[in-house]
């Protein structure tokens, strides 16, 4: 019984470390997004960090289209990047779990 225990533990805690592994390997998948006309471009890592932002000058001069445009272009990148988050943990999960669901 005991055996059984601490082969299960081993394998939750190998399966854990799979997962820490996928999350920094996530801060290297960059995700482009850009708005529908292109004014506005943005580039996200898998984990939810904001690397770049780059914003044509014609919006410049329009602060609430330029605040729509990123917050449009901001949420549909941390979508996508939610969703490949999500994917890569869950695979990863699955592969290392000591028991079938």
């Amino acid at each position: 019984m005991f055996g059984d225990m601490m082969g299960m533990m081993g394998k939750l805690k190998e399966a854990q470390e799979k997962i820490e592994e996928a999350k920094q390997r996530m801060d290297s998948v960059l995700i482009d997004e850009a708005a529908s006309d292109g004014s506005v471009k943005v580039t996200i890592t898998a984990n939810r960090e904001i690397k770049s932002i780059a914003i044509d000058e014609r919006l410049l001069a329009d602060k609430e289209e330029l605040e729509d445009y990123l917050v449009l272009t901001l949420n549909k990148a941390i979508a996508r990047a939610t969703a490949v988050n999500e994917a890569e943990l869950a695979a990863v999960a699955r592969q290392g779990l000591p028991f079938n669901l």
